[in-house]
């Protein structure tokens, strides 16, 4: 893909675990580009961890996540420059963000992992996520999985597989599917 000044920015979404940070800072290396997470921006805008929002109320942490995202949309008649941005897990739950990214320009990259993938991951990390602090947390992610994967492919321009994949060769895999998609826009 071409990139230049005026390209369109990034988006990478998908589950927790499934790569937008690692992957996203490679392309953004590639390309010279911005690379922004997200759930660090929150953190850095609003002194408080994502985690700590969402205990706090989920609609705290959806208000930061929204106003996050409003920060890095250029205005609505200036190009900005090529950012990679990777969303946190959850951003498909938060309509209103969701309606910030379908007003903004930017390509949609999901990238996909199974649900078991993503559970062994978050086991990995040892610390569950506040929205999984239930009774049963594995089958709780699993419904939540499925529900957010249905909406984030429906969401996406392009959807990658990325199911036991190391970040350097999803990012040469993205790379090679935005030539495709940029072959086919206007």
């Amino acid at each position: 893909m071409s990139i230049t000044a005026n390209s369109r920015s990034i988006l990478l979404t998908g589950p927790k675990h499934a790569g937008k940070t690692s992957t996203g800072r490679i392309l953004a290396g590639y390309w010279g580009s911005d690379f922004i997470d997200l759930d660090e921006l929150v953190e850095h805008q609003t002194g408080r961890s994502p985690r700590n929002l969402y205990t706090q109320s989920p609609e705290h942490f959806r208000k930061a996540e929204t106003e996050a995202l409003k920060s890095l949309m250029p205005p609505w008649a200036a190009p900005g420059p090529l950012q990679v941005i990777a969303a946190g897990g959850g951003l498909i739950d938060n309509e209103e963000a969701m309606g910030v990214v379908k007003q903004a320009d930017l390509v949609i990259i999901y990238l996909e992992v199974s649900a078991e993938t993503a559970w062994k991951r978050i086991c990995q990390a040892k610390i569950l996520p506040p929205f999984l602090n239930r009774d049963n947390p594995q089958e709780t992610h699993k419904i939540l999985h499925q529900r957010r994967a249905a909406a984030y492919k429906s969401s996406a321009h392009i959807k990658m597989q990325a199911e036991a994949k190391e970040a350097e060769q999803l990012a040469k895999e993205i790379i090679l599917a935005l030539d495709r998609f940029s072959a086919r826009m206007p």
